[in-house]
């Protein structure tokens, strides 16, 4: 039962870990080399959490051209070496130096990140759902009203309020939406209460987790408000339970987190992006693997691993339990790379046409569907792809960006509304300046080609990208 007990705190971490940029992580696994006497830099091994040969992008000293030339020197095309056409160091630029330093136009824009809130991360999460447009909206209007740790304190009826005059809902149709939305990422998010929050995250545990059935039973009544008066032996008294069942869940419930929304925000400190990993074409295939320098490399430290069988009963404690530290460590990195890489390469399957296309070419996907493909759940997906960036041959891109909601086509499939926005760019760029298009007059040429969208979605799609309505893009001379 010990055994089960501590993959609680390490399934924790590799959750965490997860979610982690590779700045973040980077400072991370520095945190822990400082603290952790088993750990140890090791400047000749491949870099952690990485598996294994053939899945990590390999260094080079003189990286080829600037890949993002490649639409037009069809060099991705012809490339047919076993490793990609370009490498990344550690600060996110190619081998030979001169890859982001002689490109003028954005690189540097490149590599500064979008900082999200714990809001824009919810309504990215909803308009990818197959909620309906009523339910979405709805649905926003309770993401608005979360505080900072991801709580709704307002009361429904107050949320019924603020639909108005839009829609009119009673508190049952958005109680049900609420339900939706504690389905999230981060787990635990737009509870009421602290027991909510504390049952939303110990429901997707496994039955056999020690502790959770009674931990649920605690957090669902009066005995999580009086557990810190009480104290263990009072709520094993008061539960009829022994002080050794009460000490596991307490354990279990020290392991989740009372604010899940905050976790959001903490994370958002940095804004230098460092790809995680590289996308190339090869043999008309594209490919992905890790970046191989993007994080430092660490190792257990063999000499200290040793001196466990030669030291006293404390000083062999002490090391076991930093030993087993630092094997959860390189454990849950590795982890974090294979599931990286696992998502990335569903991505490129379902998002080949957008990468050789553009964003015009980008098809509806969302999680549910990256999640069944992999075998994971929609929330590791999403922390999976969470303020990660990948370096492709049109530049450096947010795994986000291969995201797109779906509008129906007259062909009976769907058409992204990235893709839609796209192609009302191009018919605008190419319109007459003396006459610019209406909305109504796009509208129609989308429906032409076979994409019916109301005049009023592609005003809105217009508004988003910033261009100005017909009146206000006529030019005369």
């Amino acid at each position: 039962m010990g055994q089960q007990l501590v993959m609680t705190p390490q399934l924790r971490q590799a959750i965490r870990l997860l979610q982690m940029s590779a700045a973040e992580l980077e400072l991370e696994i520095t945190e822990a080399v400082e603290t952790n006497p088993l750990l140890d830099w090791d400047d000749g091994a491949d870099a952690v959490g990485e598996p294994a040969s053939g899945d990590t992008a390999p260094a080079d000293d003189a990286p080829p051209e600037d890949p993002r030339d490649s639409e037009t020197n069809g060099d991705a095309d012809d490339w047919t070496a076993d490793e990609p056409p370009w490498s990344l160091d550690g600060g996110g630029n190619s081998g030979g130096g001169s890859f982001d330093d002689d490109d003028n136009q954005g690189s540097a824009a490149e590599r500064v990140a979008e900082v999200d809130t714990l809001q824009d991360h919810l309504l990215w999460q909803l308009h990818l759902s197959h909620l309906s447009p009523r339910d979405r909206s709805i649905g926003a209007t309770l993401i608005d009203a979360l505080d900072d740790d991801g709580y709704l304190r307002e009361p429904l009826a107050g949320i019924a309020e603020g639909l108005l005059p839009e829609i009119s809902a009673d508190e049952e149709e958005i109680l049900t939406v609420l339900h939706q939305l504690q389905r999230f990422d981060p787990v635990g998010v737009a509870a009421r209460t602290l027991g909510e929050c504390l049952h939303l995250q110990l429901a997707v545990l496994s039955d056999d987790t020690p502790g959770k059935a009674l931990a649920v039973q605690i957090v669902g009544g009066p005995a999580l408000e009086r557990l810190p008066r009480s104290g263990i032996a009072g709520l094993a008294a008061e539960l009829k339970r022994t002080v050794a069942e009460v000490e596991v869940v307490v354990q279990l419930l020290r392991s989740l987190d009372p604010k899940p929304g905050a976790q959001v925000g903490a994370l958002e400190h940095d804004t230098y992006v460092v790809p995680d990993c590289v996308v190339w074409r090869q043999r008309g295939v594209w490919r992905a693997a890790l970046a191989r320098n993007h994080l430092p490399r660490i190792t257990i430290h063999r000499g200290y691993e040793q001196m466990i069988q030669q030291c006293g009963e404390n000083d062999a404690g002490y090391l076991r339990g930093h030993l087993q530290e630092a094997r959860w460590l390189l454990k849950s990195l590795e982890a974090r790379g294979d599931t990286l890489l696992k998502v990335t390469r569903c991505l490129l399957r379902q998002q080949a046409g957008f990468l050789e296309f553009g964003a015009q070419a980008l098809r509806p996907l969302t999680l549910r569907e990256v999640a069944v493909e992999v075998g994971l759940h929609e929330s590791t997906v999403s922390r999976a792809i969470a303020r990660k960036y990948v370096r492709t041959p049109r530049g450096t891109l947010p795994l986000r960006a291969f995201f797109a909601s779906g509008v129906g086509s007259e062909g009976g499939g769907e058409t992204s509304s990235i893709a839609i926005q796209s192609m009302i760019r191009r018919l605008i760029e190419a319109e007459n300046p003396r006459k610019p298009l209406s909305d109504a007059k796009l509208a129609d040429l989308l429906k032409t080609s076979g994409v019916p969208v109301a005049r009023r979605t592609v005003a809105k799609y217009r508004e988003a990208m910033e261009i100005l309505s017909s009146h206000e893009r006529v030019r005369i001379g």
